[in-house]
């Protein structure tokens, strides 16, 4: 018997999902461009049973043009209808297909749509050709608002696999993610984002939206918020730090590379880790808004009071750029938690004439932290440390191990308001930005107590200059 190829079969079989399953009667998560619920599918309402359809589905089949100019919308439509309703025992069974080519996509939701009526299922994978050989171009005719995909707390277990998302209508969102305990588990990998959106990524509801990852990814483009954004006031809550629930994200070996806008924006939830990589803002916000000013910020996290369990941020093996002044690496008002920087380096601007004077690492403290430490770093600038004024002198939160501070002495590193070098920051084993041993740090003579120079220093409050512990 010959063999007959994966795409013969597809080919075949999509004539026929085009003639007789792709009718107005659809799947049982489908929703008519209007918004309302398709009615549900069944036999003899017009899909063929689940054991019949084909485990994947290539949009090409169903019409997909990916020429750039013809709209793409009811394509893709048509397969995330198909793959909804292959769905059986909470599973998913398909995976959608899109071949090289740029397809223009104007109805938002047209690539996911994960809406009631359809039950919680797991498991939906997109499949592309590689970044830039298969782009999708969403091109809605409003843009804040309009999102390309939607889960409303249907989907678990999503895939996005080598391909390129692209705004072609500015303020558009890429993804709009809500759930009280259902979606979870995405995952991105080899994929890129170009264009100026609103929000990549943006999570709300009350409870889980954890556990996503992304390899390999490239961001570019720009946000007017944030690529991804955790805790969007929404419905159904009584308090909103109820979105703490959210968290658990891995980002490794990403090239971010963006104009201007936040990479990760966290109102609520945390656990964070960023492994490997570059990470740079090209330009600056085209227009200060009320909120972020003409600012640009990696990561931001800008509400103080979290269960204690999210607030948890790792940054490893990363190069940072602070190409203008309007660049910063973290803004961070936690009141407690750990932020950890090991081998990572923001110096490769620090011959600018800016360099010395910028702040790209912000942090408010208080007498439970957040506990902030970095391990084998360069860094150029200054590290801002905000207080309350009412309170009482605090326990060292903040260690630097085995630093190079490029732009600055030690002494004038660390600042904090009204004071100067800050008594709850420490240093060990530092050089400063004279390339010498941080004079500070230095073994000097022996304690009389114990006989032993100790080279664990913490700066002395009251005059700047360093005091021996």
């Amino acid at each position: 018997m010959p063999r007959v190829s994966r795409r013969q079969l597809l080919r075949g079989g999509a004539s026929v999902l085009a003639t007789t399953a792709l009718t107005a009667h659809s799947a049982s998560a489908a929703v008519e461009p209007g918004g309302a619920p398709a009615p549900p599918a069944g036999p003899g309402r017009g899909l063929p049973s689940a054991g019949r359809m084909p485990f994947v589905i290539n949009v090409a089949d169903l019409g997909a043009r990916g020429d750039g100019r013809t709209d793409d919308s009811a394509a893709f439509a048509r397969a995330y209808r198909l793959a909804a309703s292959r769905v059986s025992g909470g599973v998913g069974r398909t995976v959608i297909e899109i071949p090289a080519g740029e397809f223009l996509i104007t109805r938002p939701h047209a690539l996911l749509n994960g809406v009631a009526p359809l039950r919680p299922a797991n498991g939906l994978r997109f499949s592309g050709a590689g970044k830039r050989m298969t782009t999708l171009v969403f091109r809605p005719d409003v843009g804040p608002g309009s999102y390309l995909c939607r889960n409303e707390d249907i989907w678990s277990n999503l895939s996005f696999e080598r391909m390129q998302f692209r705004s072609a209508t500015p303020g558009a969102s890429f993804f709009r993610s809500y759930s009280t305990g259902q979606a979870q588990d995405y995952r991105f990998s080899e994929c890129e984002w170009m264009g100026e959106w609103e929000y990549g990524l943006a999570l709300a509801g009350t409870d889980t939206n954890s556990e996503m990852r992304w390899e390999a990814c490239r961001v570019g483009g720009s946000y007017r918020r944030a690529f991804l954004y955790s805790g969007l006031t929404g419905r159904e809550q009584a308090d909103p730090n109820e979105q703490d629930q959210f968290l658990n994200y891995w980002f490794t070996d990403m090239k971010v590379e963006y104009e201007w806008g936040n990479f990760l924006e966290f109102p609520y939830g945390g656990s964070i880790t960023c492994r490997g990589g570059s990470y740079i803002i090209t330009g600056i916000r085209p227009e200060s808004t009320e909120e972020y000013g003409t600012t640009s910020t990696f990561f931001r996290f800008p509400v103080a009071q979290h269960h204690d369990s999210v607030q948890r941020f790792h940054a490893q093996d990363i190069r940072f750029e602070v190409r203008n002044p309007h660049v910063r690496v973290i803004d961070c008002v936690w009141k407690s938690g750990t932020i950890h920087f090991s081998d990572c380096d923001d110096t490769g601007h620090a011959f600018r004439d800016f360099s010395a004077d910028v702040r790209p690492h912000r942090y408010a403290v208080g007498p439970r932290g957040p506990l902030v430490r970095y391990d084998s770093c360069q860094l150029v600038g200054r590290h801002e440390y905000r207080t309350d004024p009412r309170q009482d002198a605090l326990p060292t939160v903040a260690r630097y191990d085995m630093c190079l501070l490029r732009s600055n002495a030690a002494s004038e590193f660390a600042v904090a308001e009204g004071t100067g070098r800050p008594g709850f920051v420490s240093f060990v084993d530092c050089l400063d930005g004279a390339g010498t041993s941080d004079p500070s740090t230095a073994a000097g003579p022996a304690d009389p107590a114990s006989g032993a120079a100790g080279p664990t220093v913490q700066a002395s409050p009251a005059s700047g200059s360093a005091a021996r512990r």
